[in-house]
């Protein structure tokens, strides 16, 4: 899948779209969509802005996929982390308002899902998923703290990623309709990488259309654009 990504000149944005890879530049191909060699005399005054399309070679994706599905922690890390993980929500849980709140840890290779239930969940999840991040983020520190194996904690609460994945999905086709009919491209609000990465994935099914991300985070936007 292609990624476009903005920069003042071409070195630029191509730094940051290797740096949001995690690649090298020997592992992508690297095109100039916009460059800025021919300006013209009224655009002088306006900010320069420079795009470039990047595309991960096949052998690298295999690379990248294959090196996530060896990753694993071992027990000892896990347990750790898992410890870590229900001293601090048996400390928080108790002190929120609501009073029927569960948790469930899981675990699966070198990720930690945790699931909170209950009646009165919207304040922990917040507008579109904001406290809910956050909360993971925090998750995420307290559960590395003392190991030296990184692990990955995946919060979810109330059932809320399953809700918004539909939601995101349902948004995509409705989207990629509007594109096709109206045969212009258009850019979708700022979402999470989490976020993005599901609405790429269902318009990747779509043959009229192509997406790609702009801009830089928190701000990074997803454009839906007819395939050339």
């Amino acid at each position: 899948m292609a990624n476009i990504y903005e920069g003042r000149t071409t070195t630029e944005a191509i730094e940051k779209g290797l740096k949001e890879l995690g690649v090298s530049k020997k592992d992508v191909d690297v095109k100039v969509i916009e460059s800025d060699d021919k300006r013209s005399f009224f655009s002088i005054l306006t900010p320069r802005v420079v795009k470039v399309e990047l595309t991960l070679k096949k052998e690298t994706t295999k690379n990248i996929s294959n090196k996530k599905e060896k990753v694993e922690i071992s027990a000892e890390t896990e347990n750790r982390a898992d410890e870590n993980i229900k001293k601090f929500l048996d400390s928080l849980i108790p002190k929120l308002p609501s009073k029927d709140l569960k948790y469930e840890i899981k675990n699966d290779k070198n990720d930690i899902l945790v699931e909170i239930n209950g009646q009165d969940t919207g304040y922990l999840i917040g507008y579109r998923g904001n406290v809910l991040n956050s909360m993971q983020v925090i998750l995420n520190n307290v559960a590395n703290n003392g190991i030296n194996e990184r692990v990955r904690v995946l919060l979810n609460i109330g059932g809320y990623k399953e809700k918004r994945e539909k939601d995101l999905r349902d948004l995509a086709d409705k989207i990629a309709g509007t594109v096709i009919r109206k045969r212009k491209s258009i850019t979708l609000e700022p979402m999470s990488s989490y976020e993005r990465k599901i609405i790429h994935s269902k318009l990747q099914e779509n043959t009229k259309v192509e997406t790609h991300s702009i801009g830089e985070e928190p701000n990074r936007k997803i454009v839906v654009s007819l395939k050339k």
